[in-house]
């Protein structure tokens, strides 16, 4: 019997302080470890298996 999942929540915890040590002033603020970096890279993975799935 097949599982059907209605809602999904994702809830995503970010250190600042961790963020901080890696940053070496180079004035770019979108760098790899950086929290929007992190959250848009989650968002395309989630939505490329979603994109996936529907394929099948």
């Amino acid at each position: 019997m097949p599982v059907e999942i209605r809602e999904m929540v994702i809830k995503v915890a970010v250190d600042e302080a961790a963020g901080n040590k890696g940053k070496t002033g180079g004035g770019n603020e979108q760098q790899e470890g950086s929290p929007d970096a992190i959250v848009r890279a989650c968002v395309e993975k989630v939505l490329q298996i979603l994109k996936d799935q529907r394929e099948r």
